[in-house]
């Protein structure tokens, strides 16, 4: 059973493409795409969806009951942006021991606030050691392909992932995770090891699916393997297969 996660919030509008132009004016999402009827911002692993509906006035009555939450790195120029959009001050931006917070309206009077935490509150947060040579590094994870494009196939059109595209590498944005980096390197060798899992609630039917798409399973002496490779030897059922590079996946319940 997987754990809940909170991927998004929905934000319902008389006016839509308005909302949805400030948010994408002031906050910069890396991805400002349609799904069905709504409008869905990306920042980071969460997702903004912005939907219209007609049974709702023009603005909220009671916004300090739920207040949208942006941590930034600059909260002056988020600002700066708010302002020069004639957006409306709920509480300024000020220094709280170092830390900057401001609380803006957004066009339909949502309640929007801009957190700015210091280094040395977000050491304290994350239990960090202040010593700690890496500090608040955000950590990402990648592996390397000789070829971009075989790879950008397989993991979007045979896995079916969302993937992007920049400066010569891909990226995969997986769910309740750090994009994962691909990268070109022509003299790929592929590791002998597991380099990527993919938790899934139903291996069987999972398995089957990518056995449709010409995914092969891999065998391995001294693992009790099924019919569909799939080990049951204890521990979380797991499938092993690989990429056009060699490098090796699995699926695992």
């Amino acid at each position: 059973m997987t754990r809940p996660a909170l991927d998004s919030m929905l934000l319902a509008s008389t006016d839509p493409d308005r909302l949805g132009d400030w948010y994408a004016a002031v906050f910069a999402p890396q991805e400002d795409t349609k799904l069905d009827q709504y409008r869905v911002l990306r920042f980071g692993q969460f997702h903004l969806l912005i939907d219209r509906r007609d049974d709702i006035g023009a603005r909220n009555p009671e916004p300090a009951r739920t207040i949208v939450n942006f941590d930034v790195d600059d909260a002056g120029a988020i600002v700066e942006r708010m302002e020069a959009l004639d957006t409306t001050w709920v509480a300024e931006l000020e220094d709280r021991d170092g830390s900057r917070f401001a609380t803006a309206a957004d066009p339909d009077g949502n309640h929007v606030q801009v957190i700015e935490v210091s280094p040395a509150h977000r050491a304290e947060m994350s239990g960090t050691p202040a010593d700690s040579p890496l500090g608040l590094s955000e950590a990402f994870t990648g592996f390397a392909v000789p070829d971009l494009d075989a790879a950008r196939r397989f993991y979007a059109d045979t896995l079916g992932l969302r993937v992007s595209e920049d400066n010569g590498m891909l990226s995969l944005h997986l769910p309740d995770f750090r994009d994962v980096l691909v990268y070109p390197k022509p003299d790929h060798q592929p590791a002998t090891y597991t380099i990527l899992n993919f938790p899934v609630p139903d291996i069987e039917s999972t398995v089957d699916a990518l056995t449709g798409r010409g995914v092969e399973f891999l065998r391995y002496d001294g693992f009790d393997q099924d019919e569909r490779a799939i080990a049951r030897g204890g521990g979380p059922l797991i499938a092993w297969f690989t990429d056009p590079a060699g490098n090796i996946l699995s699926v695992l319940q």
